[in-house]
């Protein structure tokens, strides 16, 4: 489902990624909605010490979620990546360039978790490719799980229909030269840090 603005100058992500979340769905799985106004995806990258937060304003995420069974869940995110929104025209139009993610010949970064394991306390580690302009990599997304909760039946109605509810939390570290945003630059590394740290925040319900 679509999902509407939200916070980035990430890898200057899902990205995700994420801003993504779990691993390859099953039979016993469900298909949850995932909530625009209370999801969304971040990052944050040090201009020479100073971080830097950003968010993708526009996102989609596919999310099959088994809470008796995690590993059978799944998760597909697609970032648009001239939704980029550092809070500065300026700079998000340098971002939106060739020089780092290049919109016009690649518009999209991608998520698509292929499986998923156990973490340690309680965590779900996703794996699956990471695709930035063009170059997919092979991630691994650690996943907390926030809460879940079933609506009062008193409460549903008055909640359009809203029978359940999760939130989830992913983060990660990514290089951005490992997806060629950015690179060339002889300061590449000097002023804009290569580390992007990644956070996918995700609230989602069952009718």
């Amino acid at each position: 489902m679509k999902s509407r603005p939200v916070p980035s100058f990430f890898l200057a992500a899902v990205a995700a990624l994420s801003i993504a979340l779990f691993g390859a769905a099953s039979a016993t799985a469900q298909d949850w909605e995932v909530d625009p106004n209370h999801s969304q995806v971040n990052f944050s990258i040090n201009h020479f010490f100073t971080p830097v937060t950003g968010s993708f304003e526009e996102f989609e995420i596919e999310l099959a979620y088994d809470a008796e069974n995690p590993t059978n869940s799944s998760v597909a995110v697609t970032i648009p990546v001239g939704s980029v929104d550092t809070g500065n025209t300026r700079r998000d139009g340098h971002l939106r360039t060739d020089d780092f993610f290049g919109v016009e010949e690649h518009p999209e970064m991608t998520f698509k978790s292929t499986s998923v394991r156990s973490g340690a306390n309680g965590e779900l580690i996703a794996t699956g490719p990471l695709t930035i302009k063009g170059i997919a990599k092979e991630i691994e997304l650690p996943i907390t799980i926030l809460g879940i909760k079933d609506i009062p039946a008193e409460m549903q109605a008055g909640m359009g229909g809203l029978k359940r509810v999760a939130s989830f939390r992913a983060t990660t570290t990514l290089d951005r030269g490992d997806f060629g945003v950015g690179t060339g630059n002889w300061a590449a590394d000097v002023v804009v840090s290569s580390q992007v740290q990644v956070e996918i925040l995700v609230e989602a319900h069952l009718r």
